[in-house]
């Protein structure tokens, strides 16, 4: 006959103990979950404009990380390639009416492209007014312009040497699709500067013709004098169409 188990009670105990203690700790964390969850939903059901932000931002943190990429569709008449103005910060909203005046072109695209500006400013180290500024010079922003040497749509991307760059949105035919060539635009832009040792003139140069320019035509100064506009516009001055 075997001894009894004079520890096997305590230890069922303690193990009963234990569970119970686990129980009550994981039910209070998702009832505090829970209440979480619901005092958020709250709190945005009676402040829209909350809810509006965190749409906005989340949106915005994925598209910086091209997570949506794989979801949202590439055909562009599945997606919209505008927003309105009261969507914008006041200095962009500011910025896409004074270009639409100028340009002679509708505020709602201009707005998504001054948006996607900012967003891609923080990936590609540029200034979104210089990337903008590059688009005025280049194609007065609009996006279905093609130039003698090929380069097409509002960046003007010689769409023959960087076709591999529109293979992520759906192929060459996204050259003229505004946000896929506005994001390719501004990566060939940020690679020209890069090589070019960080000078914005000579990136600028470079994007324009490659190591066989020799005269640019004012194509600089235009840009930066664009910028310039840009830069006072957003900051709130009456800057005066030409």
């Amino acid at each position: 006959m075997k001894p009894a188990c004079t520890w096997c009670p305590h230890f069922r105990t303690l193990l009963r103990d234990v569970a119970q203690g686990l129980f009550i700790i994981t039910h209070s964390g998702l009832a505090m979950v829970g209440l979480t969850a619901a005092s958020l939903v709250m709190a945005l059901w009676l402040n829209p404009g909350w809810l509006h932000s965190a749409e906005g931002a989340v949106f915005n943190w994925l598209r910086e990380r091209q997570v949506l990429l794989s979801w949202l569709p590439e055909n562009t008449a599945e997606r919209a390639t505008a927003m309105n103005l009261q969507d914008l910060p006041r200095s962009q909203a500011a910025v896409a009416e004074w270009l639409g005046r100028k340009y002679k072109v509708a505020p709602e695209p201009l707005a998504a492209l001054v948006a996607e500006a900012h967003v891609l400013s923080k990936k590609t180290k540029l200034a979104p007014h210089f990337i903008l500024a590059v688009m005025a010079i280049e194609s007065n922003f609009h996006p279905y312009v093609q130039s003698q040497a090929g380069a097409q749509g509002l960046m003007q991307v010689m769409t023959e040497i960087h076709e591999k760059r529109y293979q992520a949105f759906g192929g060459r035919l996204a050259a003229f699709d505004p946000i896929a060539n506005l994001r390719v635009g501004a990566a060939v832009l940020s690679d020209a500067v890069k090589l070019r040792g960080g000078s914005l003139e000579e990136g600028l140069k470079f994007y324009l013709g490659g190591y066989a320019l020799s005269e640019d035509g004012g194509y600089v100064s235009k840009v930066f004098a664009e910028q310039a506009q840009l830069d006072l516009v957003a900051a709130g001055q009456k800057v005066p169409l030409p």
